[in-house]
């Protein structure tokens, strides 16, 4: 099934209802997804400022992932500029991750 979120209050409407569905309260979802209850409200409740990478890991933990809809119109020129950042931020990440191998101590 899909849902339309174009609010943070729908995602957290969506994030609450999946979590009551899935029979958890909601200090029980925090730790096991870990993150803190007062995370977890702020998120359900549609709070704007949310971490991106705690609200992935919610998400995640309650079997939910994130669709964009590209339009038709640039959809190929989206997606070859997607892929391209993506292979950029590999080769940087790789960079990186080599630099510490051979960093001075």
């Amino acid at each position: 099934m899909k849902v339309e979120i174009d609010s943070p209050e729908k995602l957290g409407t969506l994030i609450r209802a999946s979590r009551k569905a899935l029979g958890m309260r909601q200090d029980d979802a925090a730790g096991s997804i870990g993150v803190s209850e007062n995370f977890l409200g702020k998120v359900e409740r549609g709070g704007e400022t949310v971490q991106w990478g705690k609200l992935f890991q919610v998400l995640t933990e309650l079997g939910l992932t994130v669709e964009v809809e590209v339009p038709e119109s640039f959809a190929s020129e989206t997606m070859a500029q997607f892929q391209d950042i993506q292979h950029k931020r590999g080769q940087a990440a790789g960079s990186e991750h080599d630099a510490s191998k051979h960093e001075v101590k």
